[in-house]
C-alpha cells in the first residue's frame, strides 16, 4: 500500500507540473502579467519610467473591458537590474502561474530572463532590452525596442547623411553589451559609408576618470564622437570631454534619454547640440502620441521618456497578441504575437524572424536644455 501511495503521489506531482507548463487563463477570471524590472538600484529611473507607461496602459485596458473580457492582474518584482535577481524573479513569477512575463529593462538581466524562459515557452517581452541575443533562437521572446546593432547602424547613417561627418571617434564601455553592440555596428557601417574612424578608446563599468582616453580623442579632433552609454555615466563623461578640449558633436543611443535629469541646468551647454536615437518624440504631432503624453503628464506630473512609451506599447502588444490567439495556450499566444501588425506610440512595425521590430528611429537633438525632435532615420 505504501508503494501504491508513493506512486500516486509521484503521478500527482507530475500532473501538477504538466498542468503548470500548459497553463491557460481559463483557470481564472484575470490575465496575470508578471513584471520583473528594477524599481530600486542604479537603473531604477529606467525601471520606474517604464513601469509608469505600463501602468497607464493597464489602467486604460482594464477600464475598457480588459483583454478578451478579462482584467489584467499584475505581479511586480524588483530585480534591481541584476542578473541573479532577474532570474529569481522570473522563476517566482512562472511558479505563481503568470500568463506572460515582462522584463527586464537593461540588456544583461533581460538576456538572463530570456534564457531562463526557453523551456517554459511562456510569452516573454522586454520593453527596452537592446542586446541582440535576447531574442535570438528564442521564439517565445520578443522586444518592443530596437536592438543595439540597429541603433549603431542608424547613427552611422545619420552622421553621414545629416551631419555630413567625414571623421568619427568612439568611446566605448567594454563592460557593457549595450555599449559594445552600438559601437561595433556604428564602426562597421561608418566605414561602409566612407566615414574615417580616427580612434576607439575604451573604459570599464567602475571607471570615473576618462581623461586619458579623452585626451587621445581630442588630438584627433573628430567630427563626431560616439558615446554609447546610459545617462548616469554620460553625466561624468561629457563634462570631462569638454574639459579635455573635445569640440566634436556628441552622438549616442537611447541611453542618452534622461541625461538632462542628472545635470545641473548651468551645465546644459556641455551637451548642447548632441544627438541620440530614440523611440518617440515629445514633439510628435500624431493624435495618438499627443493623447499619450497628455495622459502621462496628468498622472505623473512629468514628461514621459522613451522608456515610458515603450512600456505603454508593450502592454498593448500583449493585448493584441492575446486577443488574436487561437487559444489560451502559450504556443498559440506566441504565434499570435509574432504575427502582429502593430501601430503604437513608438512606431508601426512587424516583428522580423528574430522577434525584433523593424522600425524607423527618431533622432533627438538637445537644444537649450530640452529634447527636440530632429529627424527620422530609416535603415538603408
Amino acid at each position: 500500500m505504501k508503494k501504491i501511495a508513493l506512486l500516486l503521489s509521484i503521478i500527482s506531482i507530475f500532473l501538477v507540473s504538466c498542468s503548470n507548463n500548459n497553463k491557460t487563463t481559463s483557470d481564472n477570471d484575470n490575465i496575470k502579467l508578471g513584471i520583473t524590472i528594477p524599481t530600486t538600484g542604479q537603473y531604477s529611473n529606467y525601471g520606474n519610467s517604464t513601469l509608469n507607461g505600463m501602468n497607464l496602459a493597464i489602467e486604460e485596458i482594464n477600464n475598457n473591458g480588459g483583454i478578451g473580457g478579462k482584467k489584467i492582474e499584475v505581479e511586480l518584482l524588483d530585480d534591481k537590474g541584476e542578473v541573479t535577481d532577474a532570474v529569481t524573479s522570473y522563476n517566482k513569477l512562472v511558479g505563481d502561474g503568470v500568463d506572460a512575463v515582462i522584463g527586464s529593462i537593461t540588456s544583461a538581466p533581460s538576456l538572463a530572463v530570456a534564457e531562463a524562459s526557453k523551456n517554459d515557452f511562456i510569452p516573454v517581452i522586454t520593453p527596452t532590452g537592446t542586446e541582440v541575443n535576447i531574442t535570438s533562437d528564442k521564439p517565445n521572446v520578443f522586444r518592443t525596442c530596437f536592438t543595439n546593432p540597429y541603433q549603431g547602424e542608424l547613427l552611422a547613417i545619420f552622421s553621414k547623411n545629416n551631419l555630413n561627418a567625414k571623421t568619427a571617434s568612439i568611446l566605448v564601455n567594454t563592460s557593457s553589451d549595450y555599449s559594445v553592440g552600438i559601437a561595433d555596428n556604428f564602426e562597421k557601417k561608418a566605414k561602409e559609408l566612407g566615414i574615417e574612424i580616427l580612434s576607439r578608446e575604451s573604459y570599464g563599468n567602475n571607471d570615473t576618470d576618462f581623461k586619458a582616453q579623452l585626451t587621445t580623442i581630442s588630438k584627433d579632433n573628430p567630427d563626431v564622437l560616439l558615446i554609447p552609454e546610459y545617462y548616469e555615466k554620460l553625466s561624468l563623461i561629457t563634462p570631462q570631454a569638454r574639459i579635455s578640449g573635445i569640440n566634436s558633436t556628441f552622438i549616442g543611443g537611447d541611453g542618452w534619454d534622461g541625461i538632462l535629469k542628472t545635470m545641473d541646468k548651468n551645465s546644459y551647454d556641455i551637451v548642447e547640440n548632441s544627438y541620440f536615437t530614440n523611440h518617440f518624440s515629445l514633439d510628435d504631432e500624431s493624435e495618438e502620441v499627443k493623447d499619450f503624453i497628455e495622459k502621462y503628464r496628468e498622472n505623473y506630473n512629468e514628461d514621459p521618456t522613451a522608456f515610458s512609451a515603450l512600456g505603454y506599447d508593450t502592454i498593448y502588444i500583449l493585448k493584441n497578441g492575446f486577443e488574436n490567439a487561437k487559444s489560451d495556450k502559450n504556443e498559440d499566444r506566441v504565434e499570435s504575437i509574432s504575427n502582429i501588425d502593430f501601430k503604437g506610440i513608438t512606431g508601426s512595425f512587424k516583428f522580423d524572424e528574430n522577434n525584433n521590430p523593424k522600425k524607423a528611429a527618431s533622432i533627438i537633438k538637445i537644444v537649450d536644455g530640452e529634447y527636440k525632435f530632429d529627424s527620422v532615420v530609416n535603415p538603408e
